[in-house]
């Protein structure tokens, strides 16, 4: 297949679905963003950016049929153009409020469903190991596929943090700053550190900009928010950092 009738594949799709059903359709596309970081980890960025444009333009932007459209991923890359020509968007981060109870199980839900399965002298365990992330200023959020599988197998481990490609984030360990290379180590002695996000990743840009990486990091799960505080000298919000769980701590990933 020719890239210009890949990129209006799903164009023409919508509108067989649309004819046929009598109302446009709806387009969920999850992790939007990973064929992205595969190109850049393995050198193809640029011929992916162009083909990736001109699917969302005639996908998102040009689609007659479309209703409405929900896309997710961990990296806001709109510095690439790729949304250029797309309107009406509404970015939600983990850093927004909208919808922020909404990306995992609370701790009330998690506890509920551990007195369910007879697990409920596990709940301190369970905390130390999935819970951690937050969302806007909602805390105590826990992984869901993590919490399915522990009360499949009633044991803790690491089933969310393996199953996620190491590529992008391997590549920026090693070939980073010795700074880098330095905060994480901290990182692992269960400390932690302050620094200024930068939500608007630019691929072309994460082995010059250190802020960039902690946002890659923090957005993909790997470390969390505790405190945020905003920087007068800098004009911007100054997170404080630190990995997210013992799950993420034992993540095979920092033997690397």
């Amino acid at each position: 297949m020719e890239d210009h009738e890949a990129a209006f594949s799903i164009k023409q799709l919508s509108g067989y679905l649309s004819r046929y059903y009598g109302k446009n359709v709806i387009i969920l596309l999850d992790e939007y963003d990973t064929p992205m970081q595969e190109a850049y980890v393995y050198g193809y960025w640029k011929e992916l950016v162009e083909f990736i444009r001109s699917l969302f333009n005639a996908t998102f932007k040009t689609n007659p049929y479309l209703e409405r459209a929900i896309m997710t991923g961990i990296t806001r890359i709109s510095k690439e153009s790729i949304f250029s020509d797309l309107n009406n968007l509404e970015v939600v981060t983990t850093t927004s409020e909208k919808y922020a109870d909404c990306f995992g199980f609370t701790e009330e839900e998690v506890f509920q469903a551990l007195d369910e399965y007879g697990l409920s002298d596990k709940r301190n365990e369970v905390k130390s190991w999935y819970d951690g992330f937050r969302f806007g200023p909602v805390r105590d959020i826990y992984n869901p596929w993590s919490i399915l599988n522990f009360l499949d197998k009633k044991q803790v481990g690491s089933y969310w943090a393996n199953t996620s490609s190491n590529g992008l984030v391997g590549k920026l360990l090693q070939e980073g700053e010795p700074s880098i290379k330095m905060r994480m180590e901290r990182l692992l002695q269960g400390k932690s550190f302050q620094t200024i996000l930068d939500e608007q990743i630019v691929f072309d840009q994460l082995d010059q900009g250190e802020n960039a990486v902690w946002s890659l990091f923090l957005a993909s799960g790997y470390l969390k928010a505790e405190h945020a505080q905003f920087n007068p000298l800098r004009r911007k919000m100054e997170y404080e950092l630190k990995l997210t769980n013992l799950e993420v701590l034992r993540k095979r990933l920092w033997t690397i």
